[in-house]
């Protein structure tokens, strides 16, 4: 198996676990549990979740140790298609037709952005000095997005999400090629640089998971979008990646774009489920009618005079 089926095969698994955890975090913010980090820190759904994120980080690391961010990044996408029945399913309910053609927008344009993607196994790494620019300019552009508080929040918190993972993965890169060329892995910069994956990777989940309030389907769409236009844009001006095929390259990579951006709208019109309600702690039953007071009781005449 050459690099590039390897890392396919890597991206596969790393999508269908990121899809199960969408889901358990989405269920999380229906229920409400994701309002406080008290909350979530106290939720063993919540760890089962991060647990799912964790593994598919990993799957997705060993993904680009042999592929570009370029081509692993895109394949996110088949995310989407494992959470939105999944999601649905978890709600009791059958897909939407809108949330079918809005999934199937969404792949289509990013499998477009996917075939100029491909391209010879990462060699190129970030310098620290590029991996701190990185991160300053991603943090200030998610600080952006993030900075004012309302309601609607849900897809800006997605884009935030997006941007954060994809710095994670070109961070993530960098730790990887640079530790399969048997260098050193206790190096200034390989310790810097997977710090700050740490920060980028658990700052995306939360973002995301705070995205979800509003459902599952458009916020995922955008954290898939966003991820991989973000990381490709990095790939190709830091590490020396480029779209293959040239100008017909750069035409399908458009037109990938406005097909994905068509596919989030669908979703965004697609109604969300509604908030799971609380189980009561008692069941909602009328009370019983009292029974008449005895003829002997003091309390019966009073009775019948009150009637």
């Amino acid at each position: 198996m050459n690099a590039t089926a390897l890392a396919v095969v890597l991206c596969l698994a790393s999508a269908v676990t990121y899809a199960a955890a969408a889901v358990a975090q989405e269920r999380l913010a229906r229920a409400a549990v994701a309002r406080s980090a008290r909350a979530l820190l106290g939720s063993g759904a919540w760890w089962w979740s991060a647990g799912l994120n964790a593994a598919a980080a990993l799957l997705h690391a060993a993904a680009l140790r042999y592929g570009p961010l370029t081509l692993v990044q895109p394949l996110g996408a088949l995310t989407l298609v494992a959470a939105v029945p999944l999601g649905a399913r978890g709600a009791g309910r059958r897909v939407a037709a809108t949330e079918w053609r809005g999934t199937l927008a969404t792949v289509a344009g990013l499998g477009l952005l996917l075939l100029p993607a491909s391209g010879p196994a990462p060699d190129d790494t970030l310098s620290l000095a590029e991996a701190l620019a990185v991160s300053g300019a991603t943090a200030t552009v998610i600080l952006l997005l993030t900075a004012v508080k309302d309601p609607r929040s849900g897809l800006r918190h997605a884009t935030a999400s997006g941007l954060a993972s994809a710095a994670a993965s070109a961070l993530t890169q960098t730790v990887a090629v640079a530790g399969g060329r048997g260098g050193s892995l206790l190096s200034v910069r390989v310790v810097a640089v997977a710090l700050l994956v740490v920060v980028f990777a658990v700052g995306g989940m939360l973002l995301s998971q705070r995205a979800y309030r509003g459902g599952l389907g458009a916020p995922l769409a955008v954290v898939n979008l966003a991820n991989p236009l973000a990381a490709a844009a990095i790939g190709m001006v830091l590490l020396g990646e480029r779209l293959q095929g040239g100008a017909l390259g750069v035409l399908l990579a458009l037109a990938g774009g406005f097909a994905a951006a068509r596919g989030v709208l669908l979703l965004t019109r697609t109604p969300s489920a509604p908030p799971a309600r609380p189980v009561p702690t008692a069941p909602d039953r009328p009370a019983a009618p009292a029974a008449p007071a005895s003829p002997t009781s003091p309390t019966g005449p009073v009775s019948r005079v009150a009637a």
